[in-house]
């Protein structure tokens, strides 16, 4: 057991209220947020517009997914371990699976600019077709 001596100072890790209910609410979804908001309407409408503002500016209002979940994703890559040989290992996946998505967008613009050289291809021959028919007088 540890004692904490007067010449000791400990100071446990804090966060603001705005941060835990912020927290919270990105727990339970956009569904709390925007009860919150109408309540926040309801008792005293500068708390409602604030938080109605704070959702436009924090994309929480037009996200597709909720924010727990955009936030879980977000930790998922860049929380550590604690053990070297995983980390290294999901490291190495990470970088790999982000080198195949950009080669398979690469892959897709060269098929895009194909389609439209093929397209700008048919559109000249058919102009030349319509410019070389008989002249008529």
């Amino acid at each position: 057991m540890t004692t904490i001596t007067s010449d000791q100072s400990y100071t446990a890790p804090r966060t603001n209220w705005f941060s835990r209910t912020e927290a919270w609410l990105d727990d339970k979804g956009k569904g709390a947020w925007i009860a919150a908001m109408v309540l926040g309407f309801v008792f005293f409408w500068p708390i409602g517009l604030a938080l109605l503002m704070y959702m436009i500016w924090s994309k929480r209002m037009f996200s597709g997914t909720s924010c727990a979940k955009r936030g879980s994703r977000r930790m998922m890559t860049t929380r550590s371990t604690g053990n070297s040989a995983f980390d290294s290992y999901k490291a190495d996946t990470l970088r790999r699976l982000e080198e195949e998505q950009a080669s398979f967008e690469a892959f897709l613009e060269r098929l895009r600019e194909a389609k439209d050289k093929a397209e700008f291809d048919q559109f000249m021959d058919d102009r030349a077709k319509r410019n070389e028919g008989p002249a008529e007088a």
